[in-house]
């Protein structure tokens, strides 16, 4: 029986990096039943909404999509079919593996970071008040009447919301993903020396958590401080978890380790639904070139691939793209010494490439 499996193309780029992945993941000779669905700008022209509720229904039903990159529009609209996407399907984890591949541009070698990064609270909860509005207004002295803190006039304000119950969830699935990959260390990410409610609060949900599990070795670090680390010696780290806005920072900058974010995957997990789309934007300049890289949606079939159990397709997948990345031949732009490189390949013929790679 074939695999029913949410197809959602995305915005720009998206259609030319799906179609190259689901290429890739079809010559595993693994069946799969492709769903279509459409959110982003051409659900929006079509049905007046970039998250039509059909994409939900068929989320739902089929329990494993994969997503090519939608466009977020920045300080207006639509805040982020991405993060509706999460809320709606309580994809409360994001998984995203930073690994070191030879051949691959990047100042470290031996790096394999796993950020958990939590995704339905914190500031990405969308809690804010505009300024200047009754509410806000409203909000400002109220502060002021309980702290005595002065919120400066004028101000826009978003509220930081930290739970327990959140907290302890993100924590748990990072300690049974060590387990289940055979990782020996997960680290606390924070800021609880000076956010001492709130990252205190998962700070301390974590330590307690970590007792359930004495085989795999915990430890905490502040936020900036782990920056420095991943800069300097990002091999000391093995699993992160994180809040929700430092783990969207961090794993862009695991991405940037590793060699960009044309080779960082990702997903959004759920105790019953998972979806696995690249780390990577839309990139709508790039729209219809075949110029960009689509090993980031690839690796993230790989992670479907995995989801899906289908461990041994997954590890075919992974050996044929190493081996395109280490040869540097059939190989995009990004990951040329020379971005202006002649010899740099589309994307269509990666996947052309790892596909060949496959059968030898």
């Amino acid at each position: 029986m074939p695999y029913d499996i949410t197809l959602i193309p995305g915005d720009g780029i998206g259609p030319e990096v799906t179609e190259a992945a689901v290429r890739v993941l079809e010559a595993t000779g693994i069946r799969f039943h492709w769903e279509l669905a459409f959110a982003g700008d051409r659900a929006q022209d079509v049905y007046g909404t970039p998250l039509p509720s059909y994409v939900l229904e068929s989320i739902r039903k089929n329990r494993v999509a994969l997503k090519g990159p939608i466009t977020t529009p920045v300080g207006s609209g639509f805040r982020s079919v991405n993060v509706a996407l999460r809320k709606a399907l309580d994809l409360y984890v994001c998984l995203r593996p930073c690994k070191t591949y030879p051949g691959a541009l990047s100042h470290h070698q031996d790096v394999d970071v796993v950020v958990v990064r939590e995704n339905t609270e914190d500031f990405y909860a969308g809690i804010e008040y505009e300024r200047a509005a009754p509410e806000t207004e409203r909000l400002i002295q109220f502060i002021a009447e309980q702290d005595g803190q002065i919120v400066a006039e004028g101000s826009s304000i978003g509220i930081k919301a930290i739970s327990e119950s959140a907290s302890r969830r993100i924590v748990r699935y990072a300690f049974e993903y060590a387990r289940a990959y055979n990782r020996k260390k997960v680290t606390a990410v924070h800021k609880a020396n000076i956010l001492k409610y709130t990252d205190g609060l998962f700070l301390s949900t974590a330590s307690k958590m970590a007792r359930q599990y004495p085989d795999i070795e915990f430890e905490s670090v502040i936020i900036d401080s782990l920056c420095m680390q991943l800069v300097r010696s990002p091999q000391r780290h093995d699993i992160l978890v994180l809040p929700n806005l430092y783990g969207d920072i961090v794993s862009e900058l695991c991405a940037g380790l590793v060699g960009g974010l044309g080779i960082a995957p990702g997903a959004n997990v759920g105790d019953e639904i998972a979806v696995f789309e690249p780390t990577h934007g839309s990139a709508p300049k790039y729209t219809g070139q075949n110029k960009v890289n689509p090993m980031a949606m690839m690796l993230s079939g790989v992670l479907m691939l995995r989801h899906l159990g289908e461990t041994d397709a997954a590890d075919r997948v992974e050996r044929a793209i190493a081996q395109v990345i280490v040869e540097g031949k059939s190989v995009t732009y990004d990951m040329k010494t020379d971005r202006n490189d002649p010899t740099a390949v589309g994307t269509a013929q990666v996947a052309d490439a790892v596909i060949e790679k496959m059968k030898e």
